[in-house]
């Protein structure tokens, strides 16, 4: 996975690190929503149909930095897309367009950063766009589960959105390390 995930332009590395957490983590969901929300879980089941797009971030990215790293916020702004229109608006699941727009804007150098507010734009313009018109949910869950899934996705979303500021923050940390070992070697 360190392998898979490695690349010499660390915004890449971020957004493949990223990418494949959030792969990971994805068949875990139906359980959190098994022992926090309810027995029915077959909306969760549904999200698997990401899975290969966050798993090909790395991949696109060895191939096209920009294409890469633009694919892992469409990702998770589609997976949210979908969950919401799985699950409903009163899932909170939606919260986890911050997170996308977050990323969209983190991944991309200031003179790409077009594309990252693009990307962003399209997080927060899907919201505006789907909130409260996705029909009926597939499971209509009860006030007390959908209060627990709302809890669920918002710790979720903070969870990945801390996640994601700590990612770059490393990323930052190291390249500031770099750029002090090239300084100090000058000066020495």
């Amino acid at each position: 996975m360190r392998r898979y995930a490695s690349h010499p332009d660390p915004r890449v590395q971020a957004a493949n690190v990223i990418s494949l957490v959030v792969a990971s983590n994805q068949p875990f969901y139906p359980l959190y929503l098994y022992w926090l929300v309810s027995d029915e879980v077959t909306p969760a089941l549904f999200t698997f149909f990401s899975t290969p797009f966050f798993l090909a971030v790395p991949a696109l990215a060895r191939r096209q930095t920009v294409a890469g790293r633009a694919l892992l916020p469409l990702a998770g702004i589609g997976n949210t897309v979908l969950c919401a229109w799985l699950f409903g608006s009163q899932s909170a699941v939606e919260v986890f367009y911050i997170p996308c727009a977050v990323i969209a804007l983190l991944v991309f150098r200031p003179h790409e950063r077009l594309f990252g507010l693009v990307l962003a734009g399209m997080a927060f313009g899907a919201y505006f766009l789907f909130n409260g018109r996705y029909g009926t949910p597939m499971v209509a869950y009860s006030a007390d589960e959908y209060a627990a899934l709302a809890r669920l996705n918002a710790l979720s979303a903070s969870m990945l959105t801390g996640f994601v500021a700590l990612v770059f923050s490393n990323a930052l940390a190291e390249a500031e390390g770099s750029s002090k070992t090239v300084g100090d070697k000058k000066s020495g």
